[in-house]
Parts: structure tokens; sequence; C-alpha cells
């Protein structure tokens, strides 16, 4: 087992006690398999049922939304062929957030296929630095005065050079988008402390980004101008480089730019729902594409010497445009059709005012934005300097979404392209908006780099739960310090599904965890791809799996951590979040983590979190009396078998303690089985730490999932603090 990339960075501020059990590939002897909890109903590749979603918008003739409508009022055809709509959901963003309202981030469980996509795509090759320099003011603006909190919103950039460039996946995190759209990704060495492999993180936790309000006037006006100077020397020299062309030259730079772009389109598939590209770009010479306005004498010189035989001296590319440019540029724009991308094109051209010197004349790009925009089901917008008003129109004509969906069974995993047609009863004026197609799956080996990435930042920024893999995921914030806690998360991912459809030697899996605070706001990750030699790992991944152990640095306060694991091969994938709360340790307020239960006779393939500089060193925090021991994320118990578990609190008082425990069954029903019964208090010799050792009982319950709740109780003062943990009984 050998990690093939490890991102992480850690201040050395904890001393390294405690090794976690040799969290190295365990060569144990066979262990009795675990039971995993039945997941919901999945399908392999032979028999794949695909539900496709289909976002509707509906405006009126003033392009107001239009309310009311009903399943009933839609049909969908796939192809030629009409569709059952199996479901239909209303997405009215005015009811989720009124007008108004705290832009917090709220919980709302939304799916990715619901939320608006914002893509801010600075072009840095067709544009002259100063005006890229000016047009991130009225990018800011929009971004951070405009957006629902729902909303997900991505900065890219494409050069010549380097084509297109995702700087921040699509994310919640407002501050890490500001901080893309500032730099445009330009970093100094020095900075790049570690990388993020899905780009939700450009800058490196701690940093005071998250504290800043978004407020760029909170950094200083030295290190704003050496910042903005280091970046316009940067797109100088991309300029530069640019410009250095001939109107030969420069089809080939535009032939360039399409195929590029087409292949960015592609990826941008992979997103679930309508993407929004707010393209900012002085655009390129439209006469390349359509030809120039020729005069009466010109046209009468090319008539006379085509009739002479002297077509050498005709320049029919001049007179009519490229028309192999023309079908790349149309190639592209099918790209972005297909991948439901509007492309709402921002001309910067008018910000050069004042510009540098070496800004010189451009030709107007201005058709050729237009006709990208309006290919795409887009607009052009000639002002950036106020780009509210216009975009504040997207946004209100995309505030309402009617989302259907019908299901294929019959898809061949080609990637085929099927296009879609959408009809509906609607109020005279009214007209409406939908995908114009959708892609039939493909193998996942097939997907690009790109691609892939896109898929799992989709699915750790939608957060919604998925379960191809069998995954169970334990949290518990630890105290490091009165101002921050060490929080472990143990992931655990069963075998037998990981290895379902896997072929070869090696198995490459990827793990990804991410947290997040109630602005949507991440603070802190990790993520590692981890190498197993299955000759050497296939039987213990088949008994029981992987434990992986890797862990946060975080303030008090609520956040949502998010877990992603998937098989870098097959692609099967699990997504978890939950909810985790870091107390206010200075406070020294009573506070019970979760019921750690006792590991005794589980053998996994155990990994350790890999650090991306020196070795940090960490307190490992499950110990009792000096023993570590491994917690289960999701105790599996055997009937008239009790487990023993250790109960970690702080600031509880001195004297004895009560102990209650009851369970509560799946269907949310209090269980009178199961037994809990207190052991020993511990000495830990750390001021207001405790550890209680307890054992539970689950006689009487029968083969299923549960959940135990716990409560220790001061006879003194009579506090009682509570906490929980799922757990299953074996047959």
């Amino acid at each position: 087992m050998s990690p093939l990339y490890s991102i992480r960075h850690r201040p050395a501020s904890f001393l390294l006690l405690v090794p976690l059990l040799a969290l190295t590939l365990l060569a144990a002897a066979p262990a009795k398999p675990k039971t995993a909890q039945a997941p919901p109903e999945t399908f392999d590749d032979t028999s794949q049922v695909v539900a496709v979603e289909v976002p509707v918008n509906v405006v009126d003739r003033d392009g107001k939304p239009v309310r009311g409508l009903s399943a009933a009022d839609f049909e969908v055809f796939d192809g030629n062929e009409r569709q059952t709509i199996t479901s239909f959901e209303v997405i009215d963003l005015e009811a989720l957030q009124p007008a108004g309202a705290p832009a917090a981030l709220t919980d709302m469980a939304l799916g990715s296929v619901a939320r608006r996509h914002f893509l801010l795509l600075f072009d840095l090759s067709f544009s002259t630095p100063t005006t890229v320099l000016k047009a991130r003011l009225a990018a800011r603006d929009f971004l951070l005065s405009s957006l629902h909190p729902s909303d997900l919103a991505a900065v890219a950039t494409y050069s010549i050079e380097h084509g297109p460039k995702l700087v921040v996946t699509f994310t919640p995190d407002r501050a890490q988008l500001a901080q893309a759209i500032d730099t445009l990704g330009l970093r100094r060495s020095n900075e790049a402390q570690r990388a993020d492999p899905l780009r939700f993180m450009l800058e490196t936790p701690g940093l005071n980004l998250v504290d800043s309000g978004f407020n760029p006037g909170t950094e200083g006006a030295d290190l704003r101008a050496q910042r903005d100077q280091i970046l316009s020397e940067h797109l100088n020299a991309i300029s530069m480089a640019s410009e250095r062309s001939d109107r030969t030259f420069e089809v080939g730079r535009i032939s360039t730019y399409s195929r590029s772009m087409a292949d960015m389109a592609k990826a941008l598939n992979s997103v679930k729902g309508r993407k929004h590209v707010l393209y900012f770009s002085e655009g390129f010479d439209s006469r390349l594409l359509v030809g120039r306005e020729t005069t009466e004498e010109d046209s009468n010189t090319d008539n006379q010497n085509i009739m002479v035989g002297r077509s050498w001296l005709v320049d029919n590319d001049s007179r009519y445009g490229n028309t192999a440019l023309q079908g790349d540029l149309n190639k592209m724009l099918e790209e972005f059709r297909r991948a439901d991308c509007v492309i709402q094109a921002v001309d910067i051209g008018g910000l050069r005012a004042g510009g540098d010197a070496r800004d010189r004349p451009r030709a107007s790009g201005q058709e050729a934005l237009f006709y990208l925009a309006n290919e795409t089901g887009g607009e052009l917008f000639k002002d950036a300097n106020n780009l509210r008003e216009p975009l504040e129109r997207v946004l209100s004509r995309t505030s309402l979404t009617y989302l259907l969906a019908f299901e294929r069974s019959d898809l061949k995993p080609d990637g085929g392209y099927h296009r879609l047609r959408v009809k509906a009863k609607l109020p005279s004026g009214a007209r409406l908006s939908h995908r114009a197609g959708y892609y039939a799956p493909r193998p996942f080996k097939d997907l690009d780099p790109l691609e892939k990435s896109l898929l799992a930042s989709d699915g750790i920024a939608s957060a919604l739960p998925r379960r191809d893999l069998n995954m169970n995921v334990l949290v518990a914030p630890f105290r490091a310090s009165e101002e921050q806690a060490y929080v472990p998360v143990i992931i655990e991912v069963g075998g037998p599904k990981l290895l379902t459809g896997h072929k070869g030697d090696k198995l490459n899996v990827e793990f990804y965890a991410y947290v997040s605070d109630n602005q949507g706001r991440m603070r802190d990750f990790f993520t590692q791809m981890v190498a197993f030699d299955m000759d050497k790992a296939r039987k213990a991944l088949e008994q029981t799996g992987i434990k992986y152990y890797g862990h946060f640095d975080l303030p008090p306060g609520n956040y949502q951590v998010r877990v992603l694991v998937r098989n870098a091969e097959t692609g099967r994938t699990a997504v978890q979040s939950m909810r985790v709360e870091v107390p206010t340790y200075a406070q020294a307020q009573p506070t019970l983590l979760p019921p750690f239960f006792i590991e005794e006779d589980q053998k996994w393939v155990m990994v350790r979190e890999r650090e991306g500089g020196p070795q940090a060193s960490v307190v490992y925090p499950f110990t009792v009396s000096g023993e570590p021991y491994v917690p289960a994320a999701r105790p599996v118990l055997r009937r008239h078998q009790p487990a023993r578990l250790c109960l970690v609190a702080y600031n509880l008082g001195k004297g004895d303690l009560a102990l209650q425990g009851h369970v509560v069954a799946a269907d949310g029903s209090a269980s009178p089985a199961g037994r809990l019964a207190m052991v020993e208090r511990t000495a830990t010799g750390i001021s207001g730490l405790d550890k209680l050792i307890a054992t539970f009982d689950p006689a009487g319950l029968n083969a299923g999932d549960y959940v135990l709740n716990i409560a220790v109780t001061d006879p003194s003062t009579g506090l009682k603090e509570t906490n929980s943990l799922p757990f299953h009984v074996l047959h």
C-alpha cells in the first residue's frame, strides 16, 4: 500500500505519543465478516436505470418567472419518444429565501441539478491586461452582492498558452471565489503550501480570508498594490505573447481556442444543472469569422481577377470568412449547448480607457461575443462597469425552476447524445427554456481528469448522500486548546462493494474530506489517493474493508463535514455529510463526545492521513489508561455479547456520575431492550477531561439498525450532557 499523492500541511503543535495502531496494511488472520448495512438499490453496468433530470425555466413576455404550473402542464420527449414524467419538483428561490433575508447559507437540501451554477471565465488572451484587471471589480460585485445562498459559482481563466484553467471549482464559498477573482489563480511559490486537487480552497486554511468579510479594504493599500502589480505583469506577459501574430496566426489562435473551449464544455457536462458562463472578454476580430465588409470597387476587382484566371489574387478568407474556423467555432458552441451551458458574454473592451502604453487599439470583438452568447441562449452585456442590472434580469428569470425527471433503462453505456424537447401549456406570451439534451453514461475509465475532478467536487458541493459503496463516518471534536479543537475523522469503507467490478492487481482509492461553516465557507480539508497491492490486501478487503484516519483543526462553531470516497478505476462512489459542533472550550462548559465503541476483533486495512510536509505530531486521542484503541464509526454488535465503550467528556465536575442509555430503532420508536452500565471513571491527569468506561449489552434487540442515546448526569448539579451513535445488531 503506497499513497500516490497526499496533500496536507499541519503546524507541529502536538506531540506524537502513540502511533495509530500501526496504520498500515494489517496482515491479520481472517476475521468473521462484518455484516454491512443494506444500501439503497443500485444497478451495475448490465442493468442500469438512468434518471434524466430536465430543469425548465418559464418566463412571461416581461421576463418574469411564471408560477403555478404542474406536472400535467408539461410533456418531455427523448428524441421523438414521449417520456413518462416520474418526478416533478418546483424550486422557487424567492420562497426558499425571500428578498432582503440574511445571506447566510441555510441547510437547503438541494441537489446539484436544482442549483444555479455560474462560471466566471476570464479571457486572458483576447483581452488586454488593463481590461481584465478592471473587469474583476464588476465580477466581484456580482459574486458578493447578487447570488442566492444556494447558488454555486466557479472561477476559471483562458489563455492560448495554458488553455482553460479552473481556479476554484463550483462552490458556495464566496470568500474563496473572491480571492480567485482577485488573483485569477496567480500565487507566489511560497504561498502554495498545499494544493486542493478539487479546487475548493485557493488559500491555505487559517488565513485572514475567511474572517475578512470580503472587504478588500482590510488588506492594506500596499498589499493590494503589490498583488495587482504582480498580476498585471503576469497578464502583460500573456498579452505580449498573444499579440505576436498576423492574420494566419490569429486564425490558428481562434481555432486552438475553439477546440480547447469545446473540451472544457464537455467536462462541464459532468456538473449537473444549467451552467451560466459569464465570459469576460474583448472578443476576437469577427472579420476572421464572417469576412470583411467590401466596397463595390473591392468586389469589382475580385470579380475581374476571377474572370481572367488570377484567382490567387482573391483572398476568400478575408472576403467571406474562414470556413474551417466557422466549423471549429460551431462545434465548440454545440458542445456548450449539449452541456447545458449558456454563455453570458461581457464585453470588457470599454474598460481600456486610461490603460497603460501596452494597450493598443484592437478590432471590435462585439460581433463575435454576440455570436457566442446568442448561439447558446445568452446575452451580450456591453457595459462591464454596470453588470448588476442586466445580470439581475438573468437571476430573476432563473429564480424559479420546474425540475422534471424521467427514467431510461435501455440506454447503451456509449456516451451517445440524446436530444430533448419539452412542450408545455403556457399562458399567452410565455416562453420556456430547457436543456437541449443529455449524454448516455460512459465507463468511468473513459472520462478525462477534469471530468472526474468535477464529478467529485459536485458530490462534495451538493453533499447529497450517495451509496455505491458502504461507508460510515465518525467525527468528534477533542479539545486541543481553548481556541481550537482537534477533530478526528474516521472513515470506514466496506470492502466487498469497493471491489465490485474492479479488475487488476492494484486498487486505487480516493479519499476527500472537507468541512464548511454555516456560511458555506470551506475551513479545512484533507485528501489522499491510496494504492493497494491486491496480492496482499485482497483477503482483508473482502472480509472487512478500509478504515481511514484523518483530522481537521477547527475553532469553536457549527460545521458541516462532507466526505467522498471513490474507487479510482470503476468510479463507484460514496458521499456522506454530517453536522459537528465544536464547543467553546474556553467557557469550560460540560461537553460529552459521541460514544466510542472499542473494536475487539474486527480487522481492517488501516490507513492514516499522510502529511504534506515533515511528519506532523499529534496526540492520538483514542486511549484508555494509556492504551490505544480503535473506535468504530458504526459499531456492529452481536446479541448477548456486551461491547465496551469509552465516553469522553469535559468539565463534568467531581463526584459520582449517573449514566443512562436508551435505544431508538430505525423507525424512530423507542426500544426497552439493551442495557448500559458504568464500569469506571478513569484518571486522565488532564484538568477537565474525563474518560468513562462502560459496557452496552444488546440483549433483546432484533437484528437491524439502531441509535444509542447516552446521557451523563452530575447528581450534585443536575446538569445532563447527551450524545448518540448509530449501531447495527447482527442476526
